[in-house]
């Protein structure tokens, strides 16, 4: 066995109990027989990390069957859920006691409830990470997609993280086939990039070297609301990739349209890998200009790249842990208009 390098996304179901407003995809839900089977999952190749993800993941009456599978071939397993199903999640770190979790919450309460459109839905996934965490479940996190309904609850969710001493983890509208959207769009940049603003301050402070990378990838999603180019380059499909329920590998989930690099249930991984129709992608990927900011595709980039982020935060550090938007020309010029 080689080196483990590759970042894997599997979404294993489009099924979903939420009806997120930035979020269209369960209206497109997959069908349970058509979605990625076991004996698919063991085609995967080796990877350092792997985030299972759906739709909700937790749907799936076989998802011990799917970790067990993977924890073969990877290192390092993080879920995404919405936090509904309670005792399915319980019942699965028990078996897996090293598997990470990650709670979408996507405000207090009431901001929360709204925007995903699952009722008690904030109590459900927040009693979910309480009992994770009285069980002593050592990777245990929330994670919140930040927009104008649900900005000023950004910093009161990161003390929440705190008060639980767990991971707490950010993201903002993006548009693509995924997502089945096209109008996600923040109507107030200027609002919205200063409670990041207001974050990052937060996560520089702390004492946790990992919270101050953390305040880097929230300045590149200031940079990326108001679309300006990546911060690092971006090599979806080299580093990392997403396979959908059909069992096709993709670049990511970014796109416009979906690219497929080929079936997993009729190809090998190796046969797909090294394609010329992956290769043609990777070129599509190289020229691609929608310069998304979402942490599968920044997390290798800033690992590969590390003195970048590093010298973001020691500039920062010297400031006497000090960050403003107005860094940012591209700021003062979107006022000036």
């Amino acid at each position: 066995m080689g080196e483990r390098k590759l970042y894997g996304s599997i979404i294993i179901t489009y099924r979903c109990n939420a009806k997120c407003n930035m979020c269209q995809r369960f209206q497109n839900p997959s069908k349970p027989e058509e979605e990625i089977s076991i004996d698919t999952i063991k085609k995967l190749p080796e990877m350092d990390f792997t985030n299972i993800t759906g739709g909700e993941p937790f749907i799936r009456t076989d998802i011990k069957e799917i970790v067990r599978e993977l924890y073969k071939k990877t290192n390092r397993i993080v879920i995404s859920t919405n936090g509904f199903f309670t005792d399915r999640i319980i019942d699965l770190c028990k078996e897996f006691p090293k598997i990470g979790i990650r709670i979408s919450i996507e405000g207090l309460k009431e901001t929360n409830d709204t925007i995903r459109g699952i009722p008690d839905g904030f109590d459900r996934g927040y009693n979910t990470l309480k009992t994770l965490v009285e069980m002593g479940h050592p990777d245990v996190g929330f994670g919140m997609t930040v927009q104008d309904m649900n900005c000023k609850d950004l910093v009161p969710l990161y003390n929440l993280s705190n008060e639980l001493n767990m991971e707490f983890a950010t993201a903002t509208l993006h548009n693509s086939f995924y997502f089945v959207k096209k109008d996600n769009k923040i109507a107030d940049k200027l609002m919205v990039a200063k409670e990041f603003e207001n974050l990052i301050n937060e996560l520089l402070k702390s004492k946790s070297p990992k919270k101050w990378f953390r305040a880097y990838f929230n300045h590149g999603l200031i940079n990326y609301i108001y679309e300006q180019p990546r911060l690092l380059p971006c090599e979806m499909a080299d580093d990392a990739f997403f396979v959908d329920p059909y069992g096709d590998v993709m670049p990511c989930n970014g796109l416009k349209d979906k690219l497929s690099m080929g079936n997993l249930n009729d190809n090998t991984w190796d046969e797909i890998w090294n394609s010329k129709q992956a290769k043609d992608i990777r070129s599509c990927v190289k020229k691609c200009d929608r310069n998304c900011w979402m942490i599968g595709s920044v997390s290798p980039a800033m690992k590969k790249r590390i003195w970048i982020p590093a010298m973001w935060v020691l500039k920062h550090k010297i400031k006497g842990n000090k960050y403003s938007i107005y860094e940012n020309k591209f700021i003062k010029k979107n006022i000036e208009k």
